[in-house]
Protein backbone atom coordinates (compact mmCIF):
# COMPACT_ATOMS: atom_id res chain seq x y z
CA UNK A 1 0.00 0.00 0.00
CA UNK A 2 2.58 2.09 1.55
CA UNK A 3 5.11 1.53 -2.15
CA UNK A 4 1.50 2.04 -4.13
CA UNK A 5 1.26 5.53 -2.96
CA UNK A 6 5.00 6.37 -3.25
CA UNK A 7 4.88 5.32 -7.08
CA UNK A 8 1.80 7.59 -7.55
CA UNK A 9 2.19 10.44 -10.36
CA UNK A 10 2.51 14.06 -9.02
CA UNK A 11 -0.50 15.99 -9.47
CA UNK A 12 -0.26 18.57 -12.04
CA UNK A 13 -0.97 21.83 -10.92
CA UNK A 14 -3.01 24.05 -12.87
CA UNK A 15 -1.92 27.62 -15.19
CA UNK A 16 -3.75 29.59 -12.91
CA UNK A 17 -1.88 27.96 -9.76
CA UNK A 18 1.28 28.26 -11.86
CA UNK A 19 1.00 31.46 -12.94
CA UNK A 20 0.13 32.66 -9.30
CA UNK A 21 3.51 31.14 -8.35
CA UNK A 22 5.03 33.05 -10.53
CA UNK A 23 4.17 36.54 -9.49
CA UNK A 24 4.45 35.47 -6.20
CA UNK A 25 7.12 38.15 -4.73
CA UNK A 26 7.74 39.75 -7.57
CA UNK A 27 6.43 43.22 -7.06
CA UNK A 28 8.36 44.52 -10.17
CA UNK A 29 6.57 41.56 -12.67
CA UNK A 30 3.16 42.59 -10.89
CA UNK A 31 3.43 46.25 -12.08
CA UNK A 32 5.09 45.47 -15.40
CA UNK A 33 2.51 43.17 -16.42
CA UNK A 34 -0.04 45.57 -15.07
CA UNK A 35 1.04 48.87 -16.69
CA UNK A 36 2.14 46.39 -20.18
CA UNK A 37 -1.43 46.90 -21.90
CA UNK A 38 -2.09 50.69 -21.17
CA UNK A 39 1.48 51.13 -22.01
CA UNK A 40 1.39 49.42 -25.18
CA UNK A 41 -1.58 51.57 -26.32
CA UNK A 42 0.17 54.80 -25.53
CA UNK A 43 3.09 53.53 -27.42
CA UNK A 44 1.66 51.87 -30.59
CA UNK A 45 -1.80 54.14 -30.85
CA UNK A 46 -0.82 57.33 -29.36
CA UNK A 47 2.72 58.17 -29.59
CA UNK A 48 2.65 56.22 -32.87
CA UNK A 49 0.74 58.26 -34.74
CA UNK A 50 2.08 61.08 -33.91
CA UNK A 51 5.81 59.44 -34.62
CA UNK A 52 4.14 58.57 -38.44
CA UNK A 53 2.08 62.33 -38.39
CA UNK A 54 5.97 63.75 -37.94
CA UNK A 55 7.50 61.77 -40.67
CA UNK A 56 4.73 62.03 -43.48
CA UNK A 57 5.47 66.15 -42.33
CA UNK A 58 9.10 66.32 -44.43
CA UNK A 59 7.15 64.44 -47.21
CA UNK A 60 6.25 66.71 -50.41
CA UNK A 61 3.80 66.14 -53.31
CA UNK A 62 4.23 66.28 -56.97
CA UNK A 63 2.76 69.22 -58.25
CA UNK A 64 2.26 67.39 -61.66
CA UNK A 65 1.09 64.30 -60.60
CA UNK A 66 -0.50 64.95 -56.70
CA UNK A 67 1.36 61.78 -55.72
CA UNK A 68 3.39 61.77 -52.20
CA UNK A 69 6.97 62.11 -52.49
CA UNK A 70 8.09 59.87 -49.54
CA UNK A 71 11.53 61.86 -49.28
CA UNK A 72 13.15 64.34 -46.02
CA UNK A 73 12.39 67.88 -47.08
CA UNK A 74 12.01 71.52 -45.04
CA UNK A 75 10.00 72.76 -47.69
CA UNK A 76 6.58 72.07 -45.66
CA UNK A 77 7.94 73.93 -42.82
CA UNK A 78 9.71 76.35 -44.95
CA UNK A 79 6.22 77.48 -46.68
CA UNK A 80 4.60 77.43 -43.28
CA UNK A 81 7.05 80.23 -42.03
CA UNK A 82 7.57 82.21 -45.33
CA UNK A 83 3.64 82.44 -46.18
CA UNK A 84 2.14 85.29 -44.00
CA UNK A 85 -1.40 83.35 -44.31
CA UNK A 86 -0.38 80.31 -42.01
CA UNK A 87 1.01 82.95 -39.45
CA UNK A 88 -2.21 84.65 -39.58
CA UNK A 89 -4.11 81.50 -38.89
CA UNK A 90 -2.11 80.64 -35.88
CA UNK A 91 -1.92 83.65 -34.36
CA UNK A 92 -5.64 83.52 -34.72
CA UNK A 93 -6.16 80.59 -33.00
CA UNK A 94 -3.76 81.00 -30.26
CA UNK A 95 -5.54 84.63 -29.45
CA UNK A 96 -8.83 82.64 -29.26
CA UNK A 97 -7.33 80.01 -27.05
CA UNK A 98 -5.83 82.58 -24.52
CA UNK A 99 -9.19 84.67 -24.50
CA UNK A 100 -11.25 81.78 -23.71
CA UNK A 101 -8.86 80.71 -20.95
CA UNK A 102 -8.73 84.33 -19.56
CA UNK A 103 -12.39 84.36 -19.84
CA UNK A 104 -12.98 81.31 -18.18
CA UNK A 105 -10.73 81.90 -15.59
CA UNK A 106 -12.40 85.03 -14.49
CA UNK A 107 -15.67 83.28 -14.58
CA UNK A 108 -14.81 79.93 -12.68
CA UNK A 109 -12.88 81.78 -9.41
CA UNK A 110 -15.54 83.02 -8.09
CA UNK A 111 -18.21 80.16 -8.96
CA UNK A 112 -15.36 78.21 -7.23
CA UNK A 113 -14.56 79.98 -4.62
CA UNK A 114 -18.66 79.47 -3.18
CA UNK A 115 -18.35 76.40 -3.74
CA UNK A 116 -15.24 75.27 -1.83
CA UNK A 117 -15.78 78.02 1.63
CA UNK A 118 -19.09 79.50 1.46
CA UNK A 119 -22.22 77.12 0.25
CA UNK A 120 -23.05 74.62 2.33
CA UNK A 121 -22.26 70.80 1.43
CA UNK A 122 -25.95 70.33 0.05
CA UNK A 123 -25.55 73.43 -2.65
CA UNK A 124 -22.00 72.33 -2.87
CA UNK A 125 -23.41 69.12 -4.33
CA UNK A 126 -26.03 70.67 -6.24
CA UNK A 127 -23.51 73.09 -7.96
CA UNK A 128 -21.07 70.29 -8.72
CA UNK A 129 -24.46 68.44 -10.46
CA UNK A 130 -25.02 71.54 -12.26
CA UNK A 131 -21.50 72.35 -13.36
CA UNK A 132 -21.38 68.56 -14.88
CA UNK A 133 -24.68 68.88 -16.30
CA UNK A 134 -23.82 70.66 -19.41
CA UNK A 135 -20.78 67.86 -19.95
CA UNK A 136 -23.66 64.97 -19.91
CA UNK A 137 -24.90 66.81 -23.26
CA UNK A 138 -23.89 65.78 -26.58
CA UNK A 139 -21.24 68.45 -28.37
CA UNK A 140 -22.58 68.80 -31.34
CA UNK A 141 -26.05 69.73 -29.72
CA UNK A 142 -24.69 72.57 -27.61
CA UNK A 143 -23.02 73.34 -30.37
CA UNK A 144 -26.22 73.75 -32.82
CA UNK A 145 -27.87 75.19 -29.90
CA UNK A 146 -25.30 78.18 -30.03
CA UNK A 147 -26.12 78.74 -34.13
CA UNK A 148 -29.67 79.34 -33.85
CA UNK A 149 -28.96 81.36 -30.59
CA UNK A 150 -26.42 83.70 -32.97
CA UNK A 151 -28.33 83.46 -35.86
CA UNK A 152 -29.82 86.95 -36.71
CA UNK A 153 -33.39 87.78 -35.28
CA UNK A 154 -32.14 84.65 -33.01
CA UNK A 155 -32.28 84.48 -28.60
CA UNK A 156 -29.39 86.44 -28.35
CA UNK A 157 -30.53 89.38 -30.63
CA UNK A 158 -33.84 89.09 -28.88
CA UNK A 159 -32.51 89.56 -25.53
CA UNK A 160 -30.51 92.73 -26.45
CA UNK A 161 -32.74 94.62 -28.13
CA UNK A 162 -34.53 95.87 -25.44
CA UNK A 163 -31.46 97.62 -24.89
CA UNK A 164 -30.70 98.48 -28.26
CA UNK A 165 -28.20 96.22 -29.46
CA UNK A 166 -27.43 93.85 -31.56
CA UNK A 167 -25.53 89.76 -31.10
CA UNK A 168 -22.11 89.28 -32.64
CA UNK A 169 -23.59 87.16 -35.20
CA UNK A 170 -21.24 84.23 -36.59
CA UNK A 171 -17.78 85.29 -36.25
CA UNK A 172 -14.35 85.16 -34.35
CA UNK A 173 -16.41 86.70 -31.69
CA UNK A 174 -18.98 84.09 -31.55
CA UNK A 175 -16.20 81.34 -31.80
CA UNK A 176 -15.07 83.43 -28.26
CA UNK A 177 -17.88 83.04 -26.99
CA UNK A 178 -18.80 79.32 -27.75
CA UNK A 179 -15.50 78.08 -26.47
CA UNK A 180 -15.89 79.89 -23.34
CA UNK A 181 -19.15 78.29 -22.81
CA UNK A 182 -18.20 75.09 -23.33
CA UNK A 183 -14.95 74.70 -21.78
CA UNK A 184 -16.09 76.36 -18.76
CA UNK A 185 -17.12 73.29 -16.32
CA UNK A 186 -13.05 72.29 -17.48
CA UNK A 187 -12.09 75.51 -15.58
CA UNK A 188 -14.24 75.35 -12.46
CA UNK A 189 -13.21 72.33 -10.65
CA UNK A 190 -9.73 72.23 -10.86
CA UNK A 191 -9.90 75.63 -9.42
CA UNK A 192 -12.60 74.42 -6.78
CA UNK A 193 -10.21 71.63 -5.91
CA UNK A 194 -7.45 73.67 -5.61
CA UNK A 195 -9.31 76.16 -3.13
CA UNK A 196 -10.67 72.95 -1.24
CA UNK A 197 -7.51 72.67 -0.24
CA UNK A 198 -6.88 75.99 1.33
CA UNK A 199 -6.94 75.42 4.87
CA UNK A 200 -9.77 78.11 6.04
CA UNK A 201 -7.72 78.44 9.21
CA UNK A 202 -5.28 80.52 6.82
CA UNK A 203 -7.70 82.44 6.03
CA UNK A 204 -8.79 83.67 8.90
CA UNK A 205 -5.61 84.08 10.34
CA UNK A 206 -4.62 86.53 7.39
CA UNK A 207 -8.21 88.74 8.85
CA UNK A 208 -6.98 88.39 12.32
CA UNK A 209 -4.02 90.44 10.98
CA UNK A 210 -5.69 92.64 10.11
CA UNK A 211 -5.93 91.99 6.33
CA UNK A 212 -8.52 93.67 4.44
CA UNK A 213 -10.49 91.18 1.78
CA UNK A 214 -8.43 92.08 -0.96
CA UNK A 215 -5.49 91.69 0.59
CA UNK A 216 -5.87 88.09 1.92
CA UNK A 217 -7.27 87.52 -1.33
CA UNK A 218 -4.25 88.57 -3.24
CA UNK A 219 -1.94 87.78 -0.61
CA UNK A 220 -2.96 84.15 0.30
CA UNK A 221 -6.08 83.00 -1.54
CA UNK A 222 -5.06 83.46 -5.21
CA UNK A 223 -1.28 82.61 -4.74
CA UNK A 224 -2.18 79.26 -3.08
CA UNK A 225 -5.29 78.76 -6.13
CA UNK A 226 -2.43 79.67 -8.61
CA UNK A 227 -1.59 76.21 -9.56
CA UNK A 228 -5.00 75.04 -10.01
CA UNK A 229 -5.63 77.92 -12.63
CA UNK A 230 -2.93 76.88 -14.61
CA UNK A 231 -4.57 73.56 -14.30
CA UNK A 232 -7.13 74.36 -15.53
CA UNK A 233 -6.40 76.07 -18.05
CA UNK A 234 -4.39 73.20 -19.62
CA UNK A 235 -7.76 72.04 -20.28
CA UNK A 236 -9.37 75.42 -21.65
CA UNK A 237 -6.29 76.34 -23.87
CA UNK A 238 -5.52 72.82 -25.03
CA UNK A 239 -9.11 72.16 -26.48
CA UNK A 240 -9.37 75.51 -28.14
CA UNK A 241 -6.82 75.35 -29.46
CA UNK A 242 -7.23 72.08 -31.17
CA UNK A 243 -11.40 72.95 -32.39
CA UNK A 244 -12.26 72.27 -35.23
CA UNK A 245 -15.98 72.07 -35.30
CA UNK A 246 -17.06 75.81 -33.50
CA UNK A 247 -15.01 77.81 -36.18
CA UNK A 248 -16.72 75.42 -38.93
CA UNK A 249 -20.04 76.25 -38.02
CA UNK A 250 -20.19 79.34 -35.90
CA UNK A 251 -16.99 80.97 -37.66
CA UNK A 252 -16.84 82.52 -41.16
CA UNK A 253 -14.09 82.52 -43.67
CA UNK A 254 -11.96 83.35 -41.30
CA UNK A 255 -9.50 79.50 -40.74
CA UNK A 256 -8.30 78.85 -37.74
CA UNK A 257 -5.21 76.12 -37.12
CA UNK A 258 -7.82 72.70 -37.36
CA UNK A 259 -10.25 74.13 -40.46
CA UNK A 260 -6.81 74.69 -42.38
CA UNK A 261 -5.23 71.63 -41.79
CA UNK A 262 -8.79 69.82 -42.57
CA UNK A 263 -8.69 71.53 -46.06
CA UNK A 264 -5.22 70.73 -46.87
CA UNK A 265 -5.65 66.93 -46.15
CA UNK A 266 -9.08 66.71 -47.65
CA UNK A 267 -9.89 69.70 -50.45
CA UNK A 268 -6.09 70.81 -51.19
CA UNK A 269 -4.98 66.75 -50.88
CA UNK A 270 -1.80 68.11 -49.79
CA UNK A 271 -1.47 66.02 -46.72
CA UNK A 272 2.33 66.59 -45.83
CA UNK A 273 1.77 70.32 -45.47
CA UNK A 274 -1.33 69.37 -43.43
CA UNK A 275 0.62 67.24 -41.34
CA UNK A 276 3.23 70.23 -40.73
CA UNK A 277 0.65 72.47 -39.71
CA UNK A 278 -0.54 69.92 -37.02
CA UNK A 279 2.95 70.30 -35.40
CA UNK A 280 2.67 74.25 -34.90
CA UNK A 281 -0.62 73.57 -31.88
CA UNK A 282 1.75 70.44 -31.01
CA UNK A 283 4.75 72.62 -30.24
CA UNK A 284 2.42 75.33 -28.68
CA UNK A 285 1.29 72.98 -26.56
CA UNK A 286 4.65 71.90 -25.17
CA UNK A 287 5.87 74.74 -24.59
CA UNK A 288 2.30 75.73 -22.33
CA UNK A 289 3.09 72.38 -20.39
CA UNK A 290 6.20 73.47 -19.69
CA UNK A 291 5.49 76.47 -18.13
CA UNK A 292 2.56 75.06 -16.64
CA UNK A 293 4.80 72.94 -14.94
CA UNK A 294 7.31 75.62 -13.84
CA UNK A 295 4.41 77.37 -12.46
CA UNK A 296 3.40 73.91 -10.43
CA UNK A 297 0.04 73.39 -11.93
CA UNK A 298 0.64 69.37 -12.05
CA UNK A 299 0.90 69.63 -8.37
CA UNK A 300 -2.84 70.82 -8.42
CA UNK A 301 -4.28 68.21 -10.65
Amino acid sequence: MEAGVANAAPQKRSVGRRLADLFHGRPRLQVGTLLSGPIAWLVIGYLGSLAVLLIASFWSVNAVSGELIKGFSFDNYKELLDQSVYKDVALRTVGIAAAATVTDALLAFPIAFYMAKVASPRMKGLLVVAILMPLWSFYLVKVYAWQSMLATGGFVDWALDPIGLNGPGYGTTAVWLVESYLWLPYMILPIYAGLERIPNSMISASEDLGGRPWRTFSSVVFPLAFPAIVAGSIFTFSLTLGDYIIPQIIGTSRLFIGQAVYAHQGTAGNIPLAAAFTVVPIVIMGLYLWMAKRAGAFDAL
